[in-house]
């Protein structure tokens, strides 16, 4: 089974595990989906994340966040950028995002970086997902 974008794999598999109210689960590693995983951390939509090697092979397990009515925290998330489709925008353009309640992950020279953070850094870049 081969996965081409394993970013949108980890953001299904995500969604999946909050729709049946899962503690955790399990991504397939790879650099930026373990920068998007930190990323989700530091912005509290989930628990935790670590990386997790079994010999060769490296995945990471991720801590889904619920609210106190056992409501996943994420509301949505969306992969904006895909393989066959780049999106990429500039620094004013990735400000806000849902009057600031939401988070644009974006992938620039700098690395992957929340919009916050693209934004005052100004510089944009290949907007990987969108997130609230």
């Amino acid at each position: 089974m081969a996965i081409n974008d394993l970013v949108s794999d980890a953001l299904t598999r995500i969604r999946n595990a909050g729709m049946r109210r899962l503690a955790t689960t399990t991504l397939i590693h790879s650099k930026s989906v373990e920068a998007v995983a930190n990323i989700l951390v530091e912005k509290g939509y989930l628990d935790s994340c670590n990386v997790v090697e079994d010999g060769v092979k490296k995945t990471i397990n991720v801590v889904l966040k619920y609210d106190e009515n056992e409501k996943c925290v994420i509301n949505e998330m969306k992969r904006v950028s895909k393989p066959g489709r780049r999106v990429y925008k500039g620094r004013d353009e990735i400000k806000r995002f849902k009057n600031g309640y939401g988070t644009i992950i974006v992938s620039t020279s700098k690395g992957v970086l929340p919009n916050d953070k693209a934004y005052e850094l100004g510089i944009g870049g290949e907007v990987m997902c969108t997130v609230w």
